[in-house]
């Protein structure tokens, strides 16, 4: 076995019960109708049901010996195609609704995700199996306080915890809560492209300044009058934190913004996404370092 592959195999744990399976595929909303994605379905145990229910099953494997498994296992399977590589680099329809229904491996979740909500075209619908901690951080309210990462996705998709799973569904048994996160696109977008982006940059502003409250981050671009009334119209605390809001009420403040506030101070914010998404690989670069030397160092 390769180191990326001893990698791999230590990221992901597998489900071990075909009828909790089987319930889980015929609780989503895959349809005869849909082309479905599978990334890392190991030994077949979810390509299965999705081989049952879905039009097409395209399952993506990393290990090549797993891979070459699956090819015989399904060679009889006329609607499953099983594809050797890296899930990161495979083509995506660039037109047209496809689907995603995946046990992923946990240290590729950023990376996943990231993938999939960011293409041309994302999924209509993505069922994923993920640590609890990963789902909260995505999802947001009501599981936990919003993130920057969950604020940045609202806008475009719909993210709910739909199961939560015992540690004994899967071998090796995890350390840590695993659950069933549904990532679903809006049918509309509920900004324009161009709101987008500012929305974006508002967002990334307010997350990266200084402050021990929202009303400090926002000192150059609220006026302590407007911020005291927008708390009061949106019904949270003057002295509330950037993940005391919700997502709606991150999506009114970000209205009033656009139409109550001089461009000058809109101006402001402008670039704060890019910024910011630099600033936070060069800090995942830095970790991702430290952790090699401090592996080659033991």
């Amino acid at each position: 076995m390769s180191k990326d592959e001893r990698q791999l195999s230590h990221s992901q744990n597998f489900l071990r019960n075909s009828k909790l399976v089987a319930k889980l595929v015929a609780g989503s909303e895959i349809s005869s109708d849909d082309t479905v994605f599978e990334i890392g379905p190991g030994k077949g145990i979810i390509t299965h049901q999705l081989a049952e229910k879905a039009m097409k099953v395209i399952a993506v494997e990393y290990d090549k010996k797993l891979a070459n498994s699956l090819k015989r296992a399904f060679a009889e399977y006329e609607n499953v195609e099983i594809i050797f590589g890296d899930f990161l680099q495979v083509k995506l329809p660039r037109q047209g609704n496809y689907k995603v229904f995946s046990n992923i491996p946990f240290n590729l979740t950023a990376d996943i995700l990231e993938r999939l909500t960011s293409v041309v075209n994302p999924p209509q619908d993505s069922y994923l199996i993920v640590q609890e901690d990963a789902a909260k951080k995505y999802a947001g309210s009501p599981y936990g306080e919003e993130r920057l990462r969950s604020l940045m996705l609202k806008p475009r998709f719909e993210l709910v915890i739909t199961y939560r799973f015992k540690s004994t569904d899967f071998y090796p048994v995890p350390r840590v809560n695993i659950v069933m996160l549904r990532i679903q696109k809006r049918r509309q977008c509920l900004l324009s492209p161009k709101d987008m982006n500012a929305y974006g940059d508002f967002v990334a502003y307010a997350f990266g300044q200084h402050g021990k409250n929202l009303k400090e981050r926002l000192k150059r671009i609220f006026t302590n009058e407007q911020f005291r009334r927008q708390a009061s119209e949106r019904k949270f605390s003057p002295s509330a934190r950037p993940g005391d809001l919700n997502f709606d009420q991150w999506l009114d403040l970000f209205r009033y913004f656009i139409k109550g506030v001089s461009d000058d101070k809109q101006a402001i914010t402008h670039g704060s996404c890019s910024r910011l998404t630099r600033e936070q690989r060069k800090l995942e670069k830095i970790h991702r370092t430290r952790c090699v030397k401090g592996k080659i160092g033991r």
